[in-house]
């Protein structure tokens, strides 16, 4: 906003400080999401772009403004515009974006079995279903599993013999050393041979489109805390990561390992997502805590970092990943489904509120040499 509001436009502006974000906390005036506010013959237009994408809740969000705006003398009508504009966060040590993509996220377990790649494909898929534009890379070189759940199959092209254009399916930009390997052979490679894959695979590959870089890469990660994931702390322009596990105890303490491994390279963890938390009975509706109860909102009170989510253990989630078409896909306005979504705008907000990247925008330097005192100029 430019222009100098009139006196109801600045009661408006007011009466919106007083209206935090539902996911970030912050007012939308104050965080300079309100772009335009204007009042007219008792009807106040006012434009907001977010900066996480949660399209499935603007008409809730419409109506906090409109109860908001209507409380002040003079406003009879509210429209409201929404849109999102997702940008480039800082990524740590300073490293340089990776080409046609604005945030890199890992979704990383200490353990295997936790339900890290199920969580990945449908976060990405939420994302997507919110108004981002999302890609998947599958790090998991000894154990690739985005192909069968995303239904692709077959080489990626190479447009030039040395990048690949990454396939697309159910909108998700995907790649995966599974595309790339004949048949169901096995990956029988030494770390440093699995790491220069997924180095490969991360800078080589085509991401997005020309001018629409991609929102978020999402990047499943292999269990544990090896190779890949040193190298894509320490050598990838990583924004952040989320930890998966499942209540149990020992997942729990293996989980904490990962946390703690991101924490020690300078890598913002989001917060944990807690896997499995109970099941449901088909036939008589029970409820149990199979893995034990509360041990994921535990381990997120202990590290101070949010709960993202709790996730049923649900056949009808194996069942929808192994047929290629995951919950949001199969059923994307089911319950499962919801909490999906309501788990990726968790995570697009929290991101969201890390440093922004701003390489991109400043001015260049360079310096002459020449006798007038070796002042440098701008380029």
């Amino acid at each position: 906003m430019t222009a100098v509001p009139t006196p109801l436009e600045a009661a408006a502006l007011d009466a919106l400080r007083q209206l935090p974000d539902p996911l970030t906390g912050q007012d939308w005036v104050s965080a300079r999401r309100v772009r335009q506010l204007k009042v007219v013959a008792g009807r106040a237009e006012v434009d907001i772009v977010l900066g996480y994408p949660a399209r499935s809740q603007w008409p809730a969000y419409t109506q906090l403004v409109e109860a908001a705006l209507l409380r002040v003398d003079g406003v009879r009508e509210v429209a409201v515009n929404w849109s999102t504009d997702v940008v480039a966060h800082q990524a740590m040590r300073g490293q340089a974006l990776l080409p046609g993509v604005k945030n890199l996220v890992a979704v990383a377990s200490g353990k295997g079995g936790v339900g890290k790649s199920t969580t990945a494909v449908n976060l990405a898929l939420a994302l997507a279903a919110e108004g981002a534009r999302v890609g998947m890379l599958d790090a998991d070189i000894y154990g690739p599993s985005q192909p069968l759940m995303l239904g692709l199959a077959g080489k990626p092209d190479s447009p030039d013999g040395k990048t690949i254009t990454p396939p697309v399916n159910h909108g998700l930009q995907t790649m995966s050393i599974g595309l790339l390997i004949e048949g169901q052979a096995p990956a029988i490679w030494r770390g440093p041979m699995a790491t220069q894959a997924f180095d490969q695979m991360l800078r080589l590959s085509n991401w997005g489109a020309p001018d629409e870089p991609l929102d978020y890469l999402i990047v499943d990660m292999p269990p544990g805390t090896g190779d890949i994931h040193l190298s894509l702390s320490q050598r990838a322009p990583l924004t952040a990561a989320i930890i998966v596990t499942t209540p149990q105890d020992i997942a729990l303490l293996d989980a904490k390992k990962g946390l703690q491994m991101f924490e020690k390279v300078s890598v913002p963890v989001l917060g944990i997502v807690e896997n499995m938390a109970t099941y449901c009975c088909p036939n008589c509706g029970h409820e149990a805590h199979i893995f034990g109860q509360d041990g994921g909102k535990r381990l997120a009170e202990t590290c101070g970092v949010p709960l993202l989510g709790s996730m049923p253990l649900d056949i009808g989630i194996r069942e929808q990943a192994d047929s290629g078409h995951p919950t949001l896909v199969a059923e994307p306005d089911g319950k499962v489904a919801g909490l999906y979504k309501a788990m990726a705008r968790q995570v697009a907000a929290g991101l969201s509120k890390l440093p922004k990247d701003y390489s991109g925008k400043l001015p260049g330097v360079s310096v002459e040499s020449g006798g007038n005192s070796g002042a440098g100029k701008q380029g």
